[in-house]
């Protein structure tokens, strides 16, 4: 149990931005940025128990966080809105007016509004890869491979890319 609370403690100092910042990639509203936040390091915690090593302490908090964001958000979403793939998207982010929008906050808003629109694993792909994870790295959190890792996040670029200039597909 010691091993495992020095563990939690080295994560939770190392990681602990990371992960407030993919709580807030994945919600919008504080209190549940903040429960998501709680729900992670609990299970962070609780995961240190059986974490041997097989891969790099990063990639585990990583893999941890990830899927507790990703169970919470699809309870969530479930009952609220539809979410769409990388190819849907393209049809139904027509409707925002990228144009007005003028200031890096706002940019930095519809960003994480395009990406939470995604269906798992296009976003867990996405928000990994603003925290500078590489396409290995990624595909170790994911389960997806390099490839098919490297080909998501090349896809969105481009898609977000024409979404920000304003053209429509």
């Amino acid at each position: 149990m010691e091993e495992q609370d020095a563990l939690y403690q080295r994560a939770a100092t190392e990681f602990g931005a990371s992960l407030a910042r993919l709580a807030r990639g994945y919600e919008t509203d504080s209190e549940q940025q903040r429960d998501l936040l709680q729900d992670m390091h609990f299970a962070l915690w609780r995961s240190l128990a059986t974490f041997n090593g097989q891969c790099s302490l990063r990639t585990w908090i990583y893999r941890v966080a990830h899927n507790v964001a990703i169970s919470t958000r699809l309870r969530r979403r479930a009952r609220r809105t539809q979410l769409v793939g990388l190819d849907e998207l393209v049809e139904t982010a027509d409707n925002e007016d990228i144009e007005q929008i003028s200031s890096e906050h706002q940019l930095l808003s519809q960003l994480q509004m395009l990406i939470r629109r995604l269906k798992p694993p296009d976003d867990q792909v996405m928000l990994l890869y603003l925290e500078d994870l590489d396409a290995t790295a990624i595909s170790e959190i994911t389960g997806l491979s390099p490839g098919a890792v490297a080909t998501r996040i090349h896809r969105a670029k481009a898609l977000l890319a024409r979404r920000f200039r304003g053209e429509s597909s």
